[in-house]
C-alpha cells in the first residue's frame, strides 16, 4: 500500500477528499496539521449544536492506493485542477504491512466494570479476580463497555445485582450491542426486552446474548409493551427528553429507571422533562458524562 499525503486548507477539504475518491483512493482520512502543536484544535459534534467543520484550518489529507504509480498520478490529476492552488503535496509513503487483525485486537483490552465484573473480548483472557465475566467483542453497534455512559449504566447494574433475580422483566430501550441487556441477564434478570431502531443493533444484540448464555428479545421499539421492574436507556439527551412519557409509561410501581448518555451541562433540562413523571437524580459521573436514576412511586 502507499498513501498520498496532502496539506490544504479547511475550505478544500471536501473538495480535494472527494475528488481523491472519485479518482479510486481505498480510504480517504483527514487530520490537524497543527496536531501536538500549541495551535492544536478540538473539532467535535454535539446534539443541538452546530455541525462540526469539514477539517482545520491546516488539514492534512491522507489517502491510500494500492500502487506508488496511483498515488503519484492522483497527486498529478489533484494539482491539476484550478482550485488546487493551495493544495501541496507532503509526501508520498510506502504503507508498512502490518497484521491488521491482530492491531485491532490489542486496542481493545479487558475492561473493569467493578473489581469483580469485567467486559472481555473472546481474545483476551479474563482476569483472575473477576466473579462475573462479559464476552464482548467490538461490531457494529454501540456499546463495548468503553464508553463513560456505558459504564456507569454497568455499573448500576452490577451494584443492584442482588436485586437482579427478581427483576421478572427488563427493558433496554435503544440496546446498540445488548451490553445492558446481557449485563441483567447474568446478574439474574428473567425476560429481557432488547429494542432500538436499527436493525444492525438487533443482530448484533442476538448474537451477543447468545456468545453469553443469556435469553432476550431483540426488536422494534414497539416490541416493549406494558410495565417494568427496570427501563434502561443509553441514548443522548435530546432524544431521552422526548421520550420522557414513553419510557415512563413502562415503569411499573416502585420501578427503577436509569438513562444515560446525558452531559453533566444537560441535567436540569432532563430534571424538567422528567417531572411530570419521576424525580430524576445524578447517581454517578464520569469524564463530563453523568447518570440520571429514578424510582417511580409505589
Amino acid at each position: 500500500m502507499h498513501e498520498l499525503v496532502l496539506i490544504c486548507r479547511e475550505e478544500d477539504v471536501e473538495t480535494v477528499s472527494d475528488a481523491l475518491m472519485e479518482i479510486d483512493a481505498l480510504a480517504v482520512s483527514v487530520e490537524d496539521a497543527d496536531a501536538d502543536t500549541p495551535a492544536e484544535r478540538a473539532l467535535f459534534g454535539e446534539p443541538g449544536m452546530p455541525a462540526p467543520r469539514a477539517g482545520w484550518e491546516r488539514s492534512v489529507v491522507k489517502a491510500l492506493f494500492a500502487e506508488e504509480a496511483e498515488a503519484t498520478e492522483a497527486a498529478t490529476l489533484i494539482l491539476a485542477q484550478d482550485w488546487a492552488t493551495d493544495v501541496h503535496v507532503q509526501a508520498i509513503q510506502t504503507v508498512a504491512q502490518q497484521d491488521w487483525v491482530r492491531l485491532t485486537q490489542s486496542q481493545f483490552a479487558p475492561v473493569e466494570i467493578t473489581p469483580e465484573f469485567w467486559i472481555v473480548p473472546s481474545w483476551h483472557q479474563a482476569p483472575a479476580q473477576a466473579r462475573q465475566v462479559m464476552r464482548l467483542d467490538p461490531g457494529l453497534a454501540f456499546g463495548t463497555g468503553t464508553h463513560p455512559t456505558t459504564r456507569m449504566c454497568l455499573r448500576w447494574i452490577a451494584r443492584h445485582g442482588a436485586e437482579a433475580a427478581h427483576w421478572d422483566r427488563v427493558l433496554d430501550y435503544g440496546c446498540g450491542s445488548g451490553i445492558l441487556a446481557i449485563a441483567a441477564g447474568l446478574f439474574g434478570a428473567k425476560s429481557i426486552d432488547a429494542v432500538d431502531i436499527d436493525p444492525a443493533a438487533l443482530i448484533a444484540s442476538t448474537h451477543n446474548a447468545k456468545d453469553n448464555g443469556v435469553t432476550l428479545n431483540a426488536a422494534m421499539p414497539d416490541a416493549a409493551q406494558g410495565e417494568y421492574p427496570v427501563v434502561l436507556a443509553n441514548i443522548l439527551a435530546t432524544p431521552l427528553k422526548l421520550l420522557a412519557p414513553l419510557l415512563c409509561n413502562h415503569l411499573r410501581p416502585g420501578a427503577h429507571l436509569v438513562l444515560a448518555g446525558i452531559l453533566e451541562r444537560q441535567a436540569d433540562e432532563l430534571k424538567a422533562a422528567y417531572a411530570p413523571y419521576v424525580q430524576l437524580e445524578v447517581s454517578d459521573r464520569e469524564d463530563g458524562w453523568i447518570l440520571m436514576t429514578a424510582r417511580r412511586a409505589a
